[in-house]
């Protein structure tokens, strides 16, 4: 089955990498697992020896009737549960569950978007295990000392790990770029709570201070007028967005 460019389809052919994302989600029988386009199924059979309620969601309905076929017997037996749909306008909520995970190879032309979309979902996964572009798992992990949005925006809700790199010759067809296993683990709100912080304030924040990356912090902060900030602000020198760390901006909201 041809792999469509409009939908971002690469499919994993690596036994050692599908392995390792195995291993990653750390998985037990009575796991509820999200897996955001299954593709052919390779992923899928795997987390199906592991655990007993696998939901898969598929865009393409070309693949969904092929999945449909392959898994007849785990649908049947409610192992697998296969929804044809969107992933950004799936709603967690439709089950009735309170804990589950996230391991998929996801579409990558959509990665930030299910990134956030999960991330501050009320009723968010507990862990992710993701194959994503290996520059974009630098950019969460911030490996140059340099942050970014998307890296603030992954520490602020869990532990984000660089679990192995993938070459892009393991995929079909071959991408662009190589890949890269991540692993966000003990998501949850508790830097917001524990801090006294409102999610809201603190991402005007974090967004007003990346406004114009090559401006010093004090000057994008201007903005906001929020009590306190400007001396904090002032507190943290010439620096630019990139160089505040989690706990830099934390101090901000909190003032």
């Amino acid at each position: 089955m041809k792999a469509k460019k409009s939908l971002g389809q690469n499919f994993l052919k690596s036994e050692i990498a599908l392995r390792k994302i195995i291993e990653a989600g750390e998985i037990k029988p009575d796991d509820v697992i999200l897996e955001i386009g299954p593709g052919r199924g390779t992923l899928t059979d795997k987390l199906l020896e592991k655990c007993n309620c696998v939901i898969a969601v598929e865009k393409d309905r070309e693949l969904f009737e092929f999945l449909k076929i392959k898994f007849n017997n785990q649908i049947a037996s409610g192992t697998l549960v296969l929804v044809h749909g969107d992933i950004l306008q799936f709603s967690i909520s439709n089950f009735q569950f309170s804990k589950y995970k996230i391991i998929a190879n996801i579409p990558y032309n959509i990665t930030g978007a299910i990134l956030k979309k999960f991330l501050t979902e009320k009723n968010q996964p507990e862990m992710m295990v993701l194959m994503v572009q290996h520059d974009v798992a630098k950019r969460i992990m911030a490996r140059d000392g340099k942050e970014s949005i998307l890296s603030i925006s992954v520490k602020a809700y869990g532990e984000p790990k660089m679990v192995m790199k993938v070459d892009k010759r393991y995929f079909s067809p071959a991408p662009k770029v190589d890949s890269a296993v991540i692993k966000i683990n003990n998501i949850s709100r508790k830097i917001f709570e524990k801090n006294g912080i409102e999610e809201e304030k603190f991402w005007e924040i974090v967004k007003t201070g990346f406004a114009h990356k090559r401006k010093k912090l004090s000057s994008n902060l201007k903005a906001i007028r929020y009590g306190g900030i400007a001396s904090v602000s002032a507190n943290l020198g010439n620096k630019r967005a990139e160089d505040l760390t989690l706990s830099d901006w934390i101090l901000l909201a909190k003032t």
